[in-house]
């Protein structure tokens, strides 16, 4: 049984169409010795517009953008890459993997090829799943930079060594095989197959998920009751502040103990409650608020942005 790391590099990428031009990869045997690392490169047939996975910086491959047109195009090797990957003996892995299995995916379909078909590991979740953090996603420089690995950004072949490097040191850490590893973290592989792609999964990170949707609900339960007992609310007559209008921060607004004694001061004052931060004159918020709701509340002419405190001496003064 081999483990294969692959790692892909494209010269563009659009909503449906990603026109790769570098295939990395490295095969190794169960005890992380390497039998075979090599970069495919590829003629995207197309020009370069190059960027991170967020479409913003730009990357730099370590090759001339002219050496490219030398190459074959994606049908000619192909053939060769789909036999690595589906061979029925190699175990597969990558970084973000959904990425470049995406890639394969539409390259596929550009040149009109028939699906891939193969199981896939990531060694992003792994180490989620590893270090149970799956408050964001980890990317290869800070995960080799944790686990003490070195390598070179985006040359697509040492982005498969470092990812082959990574997985083993998780494996040292643990005192275990890659298989125990899998076994120990509860993680379950990814597909593609017929142009369909499957994520790969682990229990916790089911479990983070199941929490993150839990407390979604909650807040979206609390706004609701919130939205419902202002609904129910009239400004004072004659009160100091009628004609204005207050909007709270989301932060405050899931505090519905708060949210509703505040509300109930600003009712008293004669203002009135909005949802909308365009339409008020007073926006609260709790200090360290970074929202982009504050930002927006900030941006706009004729809004007061105050804290708590700020608004109870308002409406109190």
């Amino acid at each position: 049984m081999s483990l294969v790391f692959f790692d892909i590099e494209c010269a563009s990428v659009r909503k449906t169409v990603a026109k790769i031009c570098v295939f990395g990869y490295v095969v190794c045997d169960e005890n992380f010795n390497i039998l075979k690392k090599e970069d495919i490169l590829i003629n995207p047939r197309g020009e370069f517009h190059l960027t991170d996975r967020k479409g913003d910086k730009g990357i730099v491959l370590p090759y001339s953008y002219e050496e490219f047109k030398k190459y074959p195009v994606f049908p000619k090797v192909y053939p060769y890459i789909k036999e690595l990957l589906e061979n029925k003996e190699n175990i597969v892995f990558g970084h973000a993997t959904m990425n470049d299995v995406k890639y394969l995916n539409l390259e596929t379909k550009r040149f009109r090829l028939p699906s891939f078909d193969f199981s896939f590991s990531d060694s992003q979740l792994i180490y989620m799943t590893y270090i149970s953090d799956y408050s964001h996603q980890f990317g290869l420089e800070h995960i080799a930079k944790d686990l003490c690995v070195d390598f070179v950004p985006h040359r697509a072949a040492d982005d498969a060594y470092a990812t082959m490097r990574i997985v083993e040191a998780m494996c040292k850490a643990k005192d275990c095989t890659y298989r125990e590893l899998i076994n120990q973290l509860h993680i379950s592989e990814g597909r593609i197959k017929n142009y369909q792609i499957y994520s790969p999964n682990s229990h916790g990170f089911k479990a983070h998920h199941a929490k993150i949707n839990e407390l979604k609900r909650q807040r979206a339960k609390t706004r609701t009751r919130f939205a419902n007992y202002v609904s129910r609310k009239r400004p004072s007559a004659g009160g100091k502040f009628a004609g204005k209008t207050f909007t709270f921060a989301r932060e405050i607004e899931d505090d519905l103990q708060l949210a509703e004694s505040l509300a109930d001061l600003i009712f008293k004052s004669g203002g009135n409650y909005s949802f909308h931060v365009t339409k008020c004159n007073f926006y609260v918020s709790f200090n360290g608020d970074g929202s982009s709701r504050l930002q927006n509340a900030q941006k706009q002419n004729g809004i007061t942005v105050l804290d708590v405190e700020g608004l109870k001496e308002l409406l109190n003064g």
